[in-house]
C-alpha cells in the first residue's frame, strides 16, 4: 500500500541524516521506526491489561 508521508523541515533532515549514516534509505528507516512503536504499544498494552487480570484476579474470578 501506498503512503506519502509529509516531514517538516527539521524531521526529513534528521531522517536523511540518518539514513546516508546507515547506509539504508529513509523509506526503510521510517517503516522500521512505525513498526518499531506499534509493536512497543501492543506489548505495553497486553502487560497492563495482564497486570490488571493478575491484581484483581480473585474479583475477575467471582465476577466470572
Amino acid at each position: 500500500m501506498a503512503m506519502t508521508l509529509r516531514l517538516d523541515d527539521e524531521d526529513d533532515r534528521m531522517l536523511t541524516e540518518r539514513a546516508e549514516a546507515e547506509g539504508r534509505s529513509k523509506q526503510e528507516i521510517a517503516k522500521e521506526a512505525i513498526h518499531l512503536h506499534l509493536t512497543r504499544h501492543r506489548e505495553v498494552f497486553s502487560a497492563l491489561v495482564n497486570e490488571s487480570l493478575a491484581k484483581h484476579a480473585e474479583l475477575m474470578a467471582r465476577l466470572a
